[in-house]
């Protein structure tokens, strides 16, 4: 019986792409997620000239650990050449910043300190940023982001109105609390809107092959922050697709992520180095510590997708359902962004 070619890739997605790729190429792409020693590249971060690893470290990876484990994975990524570590007060209900704050402290003055608030008011913005501070142990951030804006009236137009969050903003960056201003965004409507604002040094988006092949989903926040020399930062890269239907956070194979993630180590390179290869800045893997150290060894010898590659990408992702535009469904306690990594 003819084996229906959509059945099969999602039947067999592993096997269908190294057989597509040929042995040596999957070989070599196997061997790109071993460790090799070797340091992360840097980048320029737009108009602001600071140099940042092409691979950040997000604040949910430390969540769930004991301290001692959590100043290990800093210590480890630090020796690497990580320089860019992101965090929010959301992840682990602040725990990720509390265990984040000691573990920086002996490399505080070499790293690029990224932090968010969820916030949408002057008042609240203010509060959660100087308690983001105290618990990190630092007296400035260098890049504070608008967190997760998505509605352009709810979350943009609210923030950057009179009363707003960014008033508390500006006032910490005259202050000397905040170095630059950025914002994390889910949808390709309110990445535009705060772009075209004139107030941001960044955008942190998803920059995903699923997404791109599927619908595009970053084309238009990635050329329009280009235009205004934004430094452009990549969420989602090792993203595959949501959860199945009845999925909850107990059953996941990765328990701190609400999409599914790319778990094969080899497919999980392909779509990192699409990802880099998009201008961007740096990307920030899943918060799992076994997804951050595969994107460690893969970006530490990165290279533009061949033309095989990309065909393999390109493939799969017609067989996937994205996650942005995310469907519209009721709300899920088991399923969604919410308090966890951006």
């Amino acid at each position: 019986m003819k084996i229906q070619r959509r059945s099969f890739i999602k039947g067999s997605t592993v096997a269908c792409i190294a057989d597509m790729l040929g042995r040596d190429l999957w070989a070599d792409l196997i061997d790109s997620t071993k460790d090799s020693g070797e340091p992360i590249p840097r980048r320029i971060l737009g108009s602001t000239g600071r140099s940042l690893s092409v691979v950040g470290f997000g604040g949910i990876v430390v969540v769930g650990a004991s301290q001692k484990e959590a100043n290990n994975r800093i210590a480890e990524a630090f020796d690497r050449g990580v320089n860019y570590f992101d965090v929010a007060p959301s992840y682990g209900k602040g725990e990720a910043e509390e265990k984040m704050g000691p573990a920086l402290k002996p490399y505080r003055d070499r790293v690029f300190l990224a932090c968010k608030t969820g916030q949408r008011l002057k008042k609240q913005a203010s509060e959660e940023l100087h308690r983001s501070l105290k618990r990190l142990k630092t007296d400035h951030f260098d890049l504070y982001q608008l967190h997760g804006i998505t509605d352009v009236k709810e979350d943009v137009d609210r923030a950057l109105g009179p009363g707003g969050a960014i008033e508390a903003f500006l006032e910490a960056k005259r202050k000397g609390l905040v170095r630059h201003i950025g914002f994390s965004a889910h949808s390709v409507e309110a990445a535009m809107k705060a772009i075209e604002s004139g107030l941001f040094d960044t955008i942190l988006y998803p920059v995903n092959f699923v997404c791109h092949y599927q619908n595009g989903f970053d084309s238009g926040p990635l050329a329009a922050a280009e235009d205004r020399s934004m430094g452009t930062l990549a969420i989602k890269a090792m993203a595959m697709t949501e959860w199945p239907d009845g999925t909850t956070k107990e059953t996941r194979s990765v328990k701190k992520t609400w999409y599914k993630p790319i778990e094969d180590p080899a497919i999980a390179a392909l779509a990192l180095r699409w990802t880099l290869a998009r201008g961007v800045t740096a990307a920030l893997p899943p918060g799992d510590a076994n997804l951050f150290r595969i994107a460690l060894n893969v970006a530490s010898k990165a290279k533009p997708l061949n033309a095989r590659e990309e065909k393999a990408l390109k493939l799969l992702a017609k067989d996937t359902a994205p996650i942005f535009p995310r469907p519209v469904k009721k709300p899920n306690k088991n399923s969604g962004p919410k308090n966890q990594q951006t």
